[in-house]
């Protein structure tokens, strides 16, 4: 997905207490699998940031010789 795929609606959101919160359940269970997934990924993007994952250590095996008695 490109950076230019998600755009944020500012004035939708709204901070409340935690007590106060409605329940969103039936809202997200309305949606498509897709759509879900697309609203996941715009969460982890504004948490983490748009930069490509760290790349993974390199694997190093060794193989030792053991002595039979």
């Amino acid at each position: 997905m490109a950076r230019d795929d998600f755009e944020v609606d500012k004035t939708a959101f709204s901070v409340v207490p935690l007590s106060q919160a409605d329940d969103d359940r039936e809202y997200w269970l309305s949606k498509s699998p897709e759509e879900r997934l697309r609203a996941m990924e715009l969460i982890r993007r504004t948490l983490y940031g748009y930069t490509d994952p760290c790349p993974r250590l390199e694997r190093v095996l060794e193989v030792a010789r053991r002595e039979r008695n």
